[in-house]
């Protein structure tokens, strides 16, 4: 299995918000094509996966850097409704909406939209999880897509967040999380 490397719906959206993501971007580019990598394998997709994914990576935690906050999913869902509407894609609100919100729940998602949302959420998990969760994924695929993807620091970021978020809300310390 050899990592998809190119992403373009994914690409033309971040080249949009380059500037609100800043020094971040090469990390936050990385943390998607490394999510959409794992998707493919989960999910069995040859090639690249439909658009409603690929848009919905693009801005599943895009809220971080346009609203500064860690309890980016109702942010992030309407900067990818936005876009959709913008390209006359509607049809696609739903699902979108669904990967982006169900990203970070906690146990498997089964409701509209499973087959693409929950392996998406799987996924993510992975590559948050540095791989240690895999979902039956070979550990040589990991290290692989991580090895092209590197992190460029966005774990390290993930973490000064999560304890900025700690500091400023300590009974709520992780508000993306889904249960």
């Amino acid at each position: 299995m050899n990592p998809i490397l190119e992403f373009p719906i994914t690409d033309e959206i971040l080249t949009s918000f380059a500037l609100a993501i800043g020094p971040d971007l090469p990390g936050y580019r990385n943390h998607i094509y490394r999510v959409l990598n794992f998707y493919c394998a989960l999910s069995g997709t040859v090639g690249p996966p439909g658009d409603a994914v690929q848009i919905a990576a693009a801005f599943h935690d895009l809220g971080i850097w346009t609203d500064d906050t860690l309890d980016y999913l109702p942010p992030s869902v309407g900067l990818a409704l936005h876009y959709l509407e913008t390209r006359h894609r509607t049809e696609l609100g739903s699902e979108v909406s669904a990967l982006i919100l169900e990203h970070h729940k906690v146990r498997a998602y089964r409701s509209s939209h499973t087959a693409t949302v929950e392996p998406f959420r799987q996924a993510d998990l992975i590559d948050v999880s540095l791989g240690l969760v895999r979902f039956g994924l070979p550990r040589a695929f990991i290290k692989t897509v991580q090895s092209t993807f590197p992190d460029h620091g966005f774990h390290a970021m993930l973490i000064r967040l999560s304890a900025r978020q700690f500091i400023r809300s300590p009974l709520r310390p992780l508000p993306m999380f889904r249960w």
